[in-house]
């Protein structure tokens, strides 16, 4: 039989996310998640949630966490667009300004679901090569656009590009909206977020899944002038005016507003990163110095997919991709100081046992 309704379905090669394991009793380190729960009052409000809200629709707008989210940033509400994590702020971005005929620019060693929002709306898209040191460079995106988009530290690299780098490429690009995906930036370096006022084509993007320790509420948010953040709130409001959630919303504000339990956090993570990088030189790995919650390290004696498989065997859960370019490498998440210790045993074991 023919079936033709075929003819018209949207095909696209989907985005592989890092494995779930089923079991408990494992180290994960594969997906940059927070080894630390979320602030205590994200607790405090889980058990005492009033479940008669449940009934009623959530506010569209969040306003509670936009208001909680721009009072953080020194921005004002208008300037604050929440979404269902940051992968749906990014799509929900890619849909309202990407839009001409134009290609969008982004690194070809980056997060790897661009490609698949851009197959998915049929944006046309370039990559660009990163230099030999696994950098940005900016000559690359001063060249006509339909939009930029990368993030900031670079993901899987884990590499920092400066603000004045940042900053350059926007300049050169008054006519396409060049979007900075800060999803790790709490970890290391200096937020763009700035130049927001002196670039109206900038749009920052940030998410609670990493530095918050909320993967599981999916949180995102961008930031950008007014009339930015306008177009992506009509175009939403156009699909669904209630995509996040009442809890998730109430959580979000509670976890914004504990500054201390934020900061104490992200330093255990910086200081345990920092450790890891010292123990993976010791065992003879090659990694770009890492300005995030994670470590892209390249085996020396062994290949990265043997020590992958070794790992896994092991209960120890960290990222491969069979791809070019990075098939050499493993991006560790960085986890507590006693789940990297048990890594580099393991790892001391499989490369010089």
């Amino acid at each position: 039989m023919n079936n033709s309704w075929e003819d018209n379905v949207r095909r696209v090669v989907p985005y592989v996310p890092g494995e779930q394991p089923k079991e408990t009793d494992v180290i994960k380190l594969n997906t940059n998640e927070n080894p630390y729960p979320p602030a205590p009052e994200v607790r405090a409000i889980l058990d005492s949630f009033d479940e008669s809200r449940m009934r009623l629709y959530p506010t569209p707008d969040a306003a509670e966490l936009t208001d909680a989210i721009a009072e953080r940033y020194g921005l004002k509400s208008s300037q604050v667009f929440v979404g269902v994590g940051s992968d749906d702020v990014i799509s929900m971005a890619f849909l309202t300004f990407f839009n001409s005929d134009k290609p969008v620019l982004f690194p070809d060693i980056t997060y790897s679901f661009y490609d698949v929002w851009a197959d998915v709306y049929r944006i046309p898209y370039q990559t660009k090569p990163l230099r030999a040191d696994l950098t940005i460079d900016p000559a690359d995106y001063k060249c006509e656009n339909g939009g930029i988009i990368f993030p900031n530290p670079n993901a899987p690299t884990g590499v920092y590009e400066s603000v004045e780098m940042i900053e350059d490429i926007v300049k050169a690009n008054p006519d396409s909206v060049v979007m900075i995906d800060e999803a790790y930036i709490d970890f290391g370096g200096e937020s763009c977020l700035p130049l927001i006022e002196k670039y109206d084509n900038l749009l920052v993007i940030q998410t609670f899944s990493k530095s918050r320790s909320m993967a599981g509420m999916r949180i995102g948010f961008a930031m950008g002038c007014e009339k930015l953040i306008k177009y992506m709130n009509d175009v939403k409001f156009s699909i669904n005016s209630y995509t996040m959630n009442t809890v998730t919303q109430v959580c979000g504000a509670a976890a914004v507003r504990d500054e201390k339990y934020f900061r104490d956090t992200v330093q255990k993570i910086i200081d345990t990163r920092e450790y890891s990088k010292k123990k993976l030189s010791e065992l003879g790995f090659m990694f770009p110095d890492s300005m995030s919650n994670f470590i892209f390290a390249s085996p020396h004696k062994k290949s990265a997919e043997y020590v992958f498989t070794e790992l896994k065997k092991r209960r120890i859960f960290v990222r491969w991709w069979d791809k070019p370019i990075v098939r050499d490498y493993l991006r560790i998440s960085v986890g507590t100081r006693e789940e990297m210790d048990k890594l580099f045993a393991a790892l001391e074991e499989i490369i010089n046992g």
